[in-house]
C-alpha cells in the first residue's frame, strides 16, 4: 500500500477545519452578546475558542501532537544519518508534546496568580495575564538556543519555520498582551474581548498549520519516500 502526503493539500484541509471552527465560535459569541443566547443547547460553549476541553481545544491539541509526531519522524531519520543538530529535532518534538499537554489542561494559566503577586497585583496593563512574563523569557532563551540550528536549515525551510513561529507567537503572546490590557480595564464579558481572543486563537491555529506544512515539505525535500516494515 502506498500513501502519498501533499503538503499543500494537508494545509488546505486543516485550514478549512480551523476556519469553520473560528466561524462557529464567532457565531456563538455573536449569539451570546447580541442576542442574549449564551448556551444554544450547548453549541456556544462547545465551539468557543476561549473555552476549555471543547472542540477547538481538541483540534489545537491534535495539531500540536501532529507537529510533535512529524518532528519525531524527522529526528529519527536525522539520527540514523548522524546529521548535524539531530538532537534539536528531538527537543522540538518533546517541546510540542509538552505544549499539547499544556493546551489540554491549561497548565500555563496556573502561573498567572503567583506572577501577579510578584508584580504587585494591580495596574499590570498588558501583563495582566502574567504567565506571559516567563513565556517571553523562555522564548528569548529558546531563540538563542535554536539560532545556530535555524541558520543551518535551508533558506526555504528556515523561512517557513520563522513565518509559522511568528504567527503562533503573535497570537499566543502578542495578542494575549493586548487581551490582558483590555481585560484589566473592562473585564472578560464583552464582545470586544471575545474578538481579541478569537484573533489570538486564529493566529495560533494558523501558526501550527503552517508549521505542519513546513515539516511535510521538509520530509518531501529530504526524504522523497519512507518505507515502513512490520515484522512479527
Amino acid at each position: 500500500m502506498k500513501i502519498e502526503f501533499d503538503a499543500s493539500a494537508i494545509g488546505r484541509i486543516l485550514g478549512v477545519i480551523a476556519l469553520l471552527l473560528i466561524l462557529a465560535s464567532l457565531g456563538g459569541q455573536l449569539s451570546k452578546y447580541l442576542l442574549g443566547h449564551d448556551h444554544l443547547k450547548g453549541f456556544v460553549p462547545l465551539f468557543s475558542v476561549d473555552g476549555e476541553r471543547n472542540v477547538p481545544t481538541f483540534f489545537s491539541v491534535l495539531l500540536l501532537l501532529l507537529n510533535s509526531s512529524l518532528l519525531a519522524v524527522i529526528a529519527s531519520l536525522n539520527m540514523r544519518q548522524k546529521a548535524p543538530h539531530s538532537s534539536k529535532w528531538v527537543i522540538l518534538s518533546l517541546g510540542f508534546l509538552f505544549m499539547a499537554f499544556d493546551e489540554g489542561f491549561s497548565m500555563h494559566e496556573k502561573l498567572i496568580t503567583p506572577f501577579r503577586s510578584l508584580m504587585g497585583d494591580q495596574e499590570l496593563g498588558i501583563f495582566y495575564f502574567a504567565w506571559v512574563i516567563p513565556a517571553i523569557a523562555l522564548v528569548l532563551i529558546l531563540g538563542l538556543f535554536f539560532l545556530k540550528f535555524l541558520m543551518y536549515l535551508h533558506v526555504r525551510t528556515r523561512l517557513r519555520f520563522v513565518i509559522a513561529g511568528a504567527a503562533y507567537l503573535g497570537g499566543a503572546i502578542g495578542v494575549e498582551l493586548i487581551g490582558g490590557g483590555y481585560a484589566e480595564l473592562y473585564g472578560y464579558s464583552s464582545l470586544t474581548y471575545s474578538m481579541i481572543v478569537t484573533a489570538e486563537e486564529g493566529l495560533e491555529l494558523t501558526g501550527l498549520i503552517l508549521f505542519i506544512r513546513a515539516l511535510v515539505n521538509y520530509l518531501a525535500e529530504h526524504y522523497r519516500e519512507l518505507r515502513v516494515a512490520f515484522s512479527g
